[in-house]
C-alpha cells in the first residue's frame, strides 16, 4: 500500500470532524445528524454489553431511553487507511439509561469508513476502565 493511503492529513481531520459532530449530536440528540453520521450496518456496543444496530440506538435516543448530559472525548489515536478509519481514545460522559443517572468511563474505538466521499460510524465498542 502507498504511503499517500495511511494516514491523510486530511482524512485525519475530517474523521476528528465526525467525531466531534456525532458527540455532540448524541448531547443534543440531533437524530438527523446522527441518521447521516452513522452507516445503515451500524453495530453500537454499550459499557452494559448490549449491543444495538443503527436503528434501535436511534430509537432509544428517539425516545429518551438514552439522554446523554455531558460527553468528553479525548482522542489518543487516529489511524486512517484507505476507505477505513480507526479512532481510539475514551469517552466519559454522564448520562440518564432508561431515566437512571449514571457515570461512564470507557476506553473507545470508533471504527469508520468512507461511503460516497463522506465519512459514517460503522461501529462503537466502549471497553470499561480496570476498577
Amino acid at each position: 500500500m502507498a504511503q499517500a493511503d495511511v494516514d491523510d492529513p486530511e482524512d485525519v481531520r475530517a474523521v476528528l470532524g465526525a467525531e466531534d459532530r456525532r458527540y455532540r449530536a448524541m448531547q443534543d440528540a440531533d437524530l438527523t445528524t446522527l441518521d447521516s453520521l452513522c452507516a445503515e450496518e451500524l453495530s453500537y456496543a454499550h459499557s452494559s454489553g448490549a449491543r444495538d444496530t443503527k436503528a434501535q440506538y436511534l430509537e432509544k435516543l428517539r425516545s429518551g431511553y438514552y439522554v446523554y448530559r455531558r460527553i468528553d472525548h479525548p482522542v489518543e489515536r487516529v489511524a486512517v487507511v484507505g476507505d477505513s478509519a480507526l479512532v481510539v481514545g475514551r469517552m466519559t460522559a454522564d448520562l440518564d439509561v432508561a431515566g437512571v443517572p449514571r457515570t461512564i468511563d470507557n476506553l473507545a474505538l470508533a471504527v469508520w469508513t468512507r461511503a460516497s466521499g463522506r465519512w459514517q460510524l460503522l461501529a462503537y465498542a466502549p471497553t470499561p476502565l480496570p476498577t
